[in-house]
């Protein structure tokens, strides 16, 4: 992957039984903090139509470098890795760069 190119983060998230609510508040609180990285260059939540009341997340980064600093960011490590991680019976993560 070269790092100049802009990447693009395909993350589906099931919820395990009864923790939906909790896992929404945290996207809710998740989204606004990754928009305001300076390599963020988009942040869409979606929710299935087929599988209710699971997350598709669609995310953009400038670089390869600044995907690296949202995971490595207090937020994503506090929000994600510390409270989500635990509440999801799925997780897929398809990371995706544009050809040129």
């Amino acid at each position: 992957m070269s790092a100049t190119n802009p990447i693009t983060i395909v993350a589906r998230w099931l919820p395990t039984e009864g923790a939906y609510e909790q896992v929404r508040a945290v996207i809710d609180e998740l989204r606004p903090l990754s928009l305001a990285e300076p390599g963020c260059l988009g942040y869409e939540v979606f929710e299935s139509a087929a599988q209710p009341r699971s997350f598709l997340l669609l995310e953009h980064y400038r670089d390869a470098q600044a995907l690296e600093d949202h995971k490595q960011s207090s937020h994503y490590q506090a929000l994600v890795v510390g409270r989500v991680l635990a509440l999801l019976a799925e997780r897929k993560v398809e990371v995706l760069q544009a050809r040129s």
